[in-house]
């Protein structure tokens, strides 16, 4: 498990390197559904794919863009570019309540989504 404790430093050690951050746009109230930017978009896509896979019973995925950082970021895990780093809160929704959860999202170059992350608060 060496190669996971590395992840995990280098994930924390670009997290810690200097960041431009802003507040994404919020999304029209005539559109909430669609995402206010690309990379939003790209993980919300992506996280569905994985968690559907896992969790069938998830129908959607609701992330507070109003409470959204995206942060600008010109770092590396290993040799892996990451440019932008968002950060806020999402809902899981399926046919039961949800609670809210953290979202962490990771995009390399041309888009690419490197990870996406949940964790109950």
């Amino acid at each position: 498990m060496p190669s996971k404790i590395a992840c995990t430093a280098a994930l924390l050690a670009s997290l810690a390197a200097p960041t431009l951050a802003q507040n994404a746009s919020p999304a029209s109230p005539a559109t909430p559904e669609k995402p206010s930017s690309p990379e939003l978009a790209a993980c919300k896509s992506t996280a569905m794919a994985a968690l559907t896979a896992r969790e069938p019973e998830i129908k959607d995925i609701y992330i507070d863009e109003d409470g959204l950082t995206v942060a600008v970021a010109e770092t590396r895990i290993e040799d892996i570019p990451v440019t932008r780093i968002l950060m806020g809160e999402a809902y899981l929704k399926t046919d039961r309540s949800d609670k809210p959860r953290r979202f962490l999202c990771l995009v390399g170059e041309k888009g690419k989504v490197l990870l996406t992350f949940f964790t109950q608060r």
